[in-house]
C-alpha cells in the first residue's frame, strides 16, 4: 500500500510539475556544477577531460543500466514519464528476485530524434544500477540491462524541470558550443558510424526528485569514441 500511495503521488506531481520552470538557476554555467543530489546518492563516477566554453567532455567509467524498451512518442518528458514509473515499480520490488533497490542519479533518456516536430520519436529511459546490484541486476518484463564501457561525452548542464522546448533549446546550444572543435568532429563521426534508427542523438540526464524544487540540475550528454577525437 505504502509504494501505491508514493507512486500515485508521485505520478500526480509529475503531472502537475511537467511544464513547471521552478528551480532555474539565475546564473547558469552550463558546466562543472556538481548536482548536489549525488552527496546524497549513489551516481555514476565520472572524470572530466576537458572543460569548455558552456560544456565539458566526461569519460564516463564503466556503468549498468536498467532500461525500458523504446517508447514512441512526440514528447520526451511524456516518454520519460512513462519508462521513469516502471522503473520506480521496478525498484520497489516488481522485479524476478522481488527485491528492493536503492534510488539512483540520474534517470536518463536517450534520443532518437523523428524527422519533424510532429512526428513521433523514440525514447529508451534509464535507471542507473546500483554497484551492489551491476554483478546480477534483477531482470524485470518490459526491461533490459545495459553494460556500457567506459564513454565519453560531451555535457552541457541546465537548471528547473525539463520540458520539450528546454531539451531542444539546450540539445542545439551544446552543438553550437561544440561547432569546431575537435569534440563536434568526433561526436559526428560516431553518428555515422553508428548510423541506425536505434541510434540515439544525444541523452537527457535528469538529477532531481520531482519533490525537489530548487538547485535542480539537468544535463544534455552527446556520446562519442575518443578514437574519433584522436583521429580528426
Amino acid at each position: 500500500m505504502a509504494a501505491t500511495s508514493m507512486l500515485l503521488k508521485l505520478s500526480v506531481l509529475l503531472n502537475l510539475l511537467s511544464s513547471s520552470r521552478f528551480g532555474l538557476w539565475p546564473d547558469r554555467k552550463h558546466a562543472g556544477v556538481f548536482p548536489p543530489t549525488c552527496g546524497r546518492i549513489e551516481c555514476p563516477s565520472f572524470d572530466v577531460v576537458h572543460a569548455g566554453d558552456g560544456y565539458e567532455v566526461r569519460r564516463l567509467n564503466s556503468t549498468v543500466w536498467m532500461s525500458t524498451a523504446p517508447i514512441p512518442d512526440i514528447s520526451l518528458v511524456e516518454a520519460t514519464r512513462s519508462g521513469f514509473l516502471q522503473l520506480f515499480d521496478y525498484i520497489q520490488g516488481k522485479n524476478s528476485y522481488e527485491e528492493q533497490i536503492e534510488m539512483t542519479a540520474p534517470v536518463i533518456t536517450e534520443v532518437s530524434p523523428s524527422d519533424g516536430p510532429f512526428c513521433t520519436s523514440s525514447f529508451i529511459v534509464s535507471f542507473y544500477v546500483p554497484k551492489e546490484n551491476q554483478v546480477s541486476p534483477p531482470p524485470a518484463e518490459g526491461l533490459h540491462a545495459q553494460r556500457w564501457k567506459p564513454v565519453y561525452v560531451a555535457v552541457r548542464q541546465f537548471g528547473g524541470f525539463v520540458t520539450d522546448s528546454d531539451v531542444a533549446v539546450e540539445a542545439a546550444a551544446l552543438e553550437a558550443s561544440l561547432s569546431g572543435t575537435t569534440w563536434a568532429n568526433a561526436i559526428q563521426k560516431s553518428r555515422e558510424k553508428e548510423s541506425s534508427a536505434s541510434t540515439s542523438a544525444y541523452t537527457v540526464a535528469q538529477y532531481n526528485s520531482p519533490f525537489e524544487f530548487d538547485n535542480r540540475v539537468n544535463e544534455i550528454w552527446m556520446p562519442f569514441d575518443m578514437e574519433d577525437a584522436s583521429s580528426v
